[in-house]
């Protein structure tokens, strides 16, 4: 059974199907998702998976249905676990409804290209990965088979060049679900559209990560949607 969400602000709605929640996501954007605790944790036990939720993980899965490509720092997809993208047959059948193809496109950002070619990551993947990389990289060839590598930067992964690669790729619909450090260059390059928000019900403590790192002048963002599952609130802020 599906985590209930209700929409609280703008405009109240109780029970929100998923047809209702995606059509407020369905759009071209550089959108962040990420969950925090309400102290301001990023991870419990060094994972943000520790602090999902059921209506976090129904969000998490809906943000995928629409984005045209989900992009990821390599640390995150090695500390996270990450194998080959997919959604779920519904997303599926809702992507194909609307003329995307079956998955998105998994984009990951290596400064060092530190990664095995032979991963299920792209062995498996539904669709050909891209590697954001940097002209410092070296073995870019590894991944010929498996992977289109395109450099975005000297020495590190510029958002703003990366965004432009994929926009030239008719990728437009960006989800960016981290971790702190891609977080904090987007932020520092202005490159952040839109934030997508949990906030996990729980006090952390501990000296676990925000959810930006880094630095940069603040960014100022304003809510577009706050919704709630039980304890559980899922806020939307977009750039203005």
């Amino acid at each position: 059974m599906t985590a209930r969400i209700d929409r609280l602000w703008p405009d109240p709605a109780e029970h929100l199907s998923d047809d209702a929640l995606v059509a407020s996501l369905d759009h071209e954007t550089v959108r962040l998702n990420f969950v925090a605790s309400i102290d301001g944790a990023a991870t419990r036990g060094g994972l943000s998976g520790g602090l999902g939720t059921p209506a976090d993980e129904r969000m998490f899965e809906l943000l995928r249905r629409v984005a045209d490509v989900v992009v990821v720092g390599a640390g995150t997809v090695r500390d996270e676990g990450y194998g080959a993208l997919r959604v779920g047959d519904a997303s599926v059948e809702w992507r194909m409804a609307h003329g995307r193809g079956e998955h998105p496109v998994f984009a990951i950002v290596s400064r060092s290209l530190d990664l095995d070619p032979a991963s299920p990551i792209f062995t498996r993947a539904p669709v050909r990965p891209i590697l954001l990389t940097t002209q410092r990289s070296t073995g870019r060839s590894r991944f010929a088979e498996v992977a289109d590598v395109v450099v975005a930067g000297s020495s590190r992964v510029d958002p703003a060049l990366a965004v432009a690669a994929l926009h030239e790729r008719g990728l437009r619909r960006i989800l960016c679900e981290g971790g702190p450090t891609l977080f904090g260059d987007f932020i520092a390059a202005d490159a952040v559209d839109e934030l997508s928000l949990t906030l996990s019900p729980t006090l952390e403590a501990g000296d676990a990560r925000r959810i930006a790192t880094g630095d940069s002048p603040p960014r100022s963002m304003r809510p577009a949607e706050v919704l709630r599952s039980g304890a559980t609130l899922l806020l939307r802020y977009i750039a203005g």
